[in-house]
């Protein structure tokens, strides 16, 4: 069994590592009300943490469902013995309000290794907990001659 799965030529069929992560709305409080917000700048761009803030503050749903996709994201990549690369991993909100995914630096380097040239992401959440979903979009291989 492959350590790691690699994308299969193309016209194949459909083949992709789905990533998805729950994240406790209770936990993240906790962690905000016991380090504050610096401890989150450690996982969010500020950009990201721009997208969490409301007029009232930071929004701590959009904060569980950003940590959420990230984790998902990373999944999809099925990297082993590598950490989170949480700063090359950015989930933004779009015009349209849906989450886009971009990699930098190591998290595209990982992506690219796999044969993932984008990954797209769904979050959810309610009152206890964010949900994220997350799939990657697999090159064309280029044909051989």
């Amino acid at each position: 069994m492959p350590a790691r799965p690699a994308a299969p030529p193309a016209g194949g069929l459909g083949w992709a590592n789905l990533g998805m992560d729950i994240v406790s709305v209770n936990r993240v409080r906790r962690l905000l009300a016991q380090y504050g917000e610096r401890f989150f700048e450690r996982m969010l761009t500020p950009g990201e943490l721009a997208d969490c803030r409301t007029s009232s503050g930071l929004d701590v749903l959009s904060l569980c469902g950003r940590i959420a996709a990230k984790e998902a994201a990373f999944k999809t990549l099925r990297v082993r013995g590598r950490f989170l690369p949480w700063p090359d991993i950015v989930v933004r909100r779009s015009e349209g309000g849906w989450p886009l995914v971009e990699l930098h630096r190591s998290a595209a380097e990982m992506a690219a290794e796999s044969g993932i040239t984008e990954i797209t992401v769904s979050i959810s959440h309610d009152v206890d907990y964010a949900v994220a979903v997350a799939a990657p979009i697999i090159a064309p291989a280029t044909p051989i001659h």
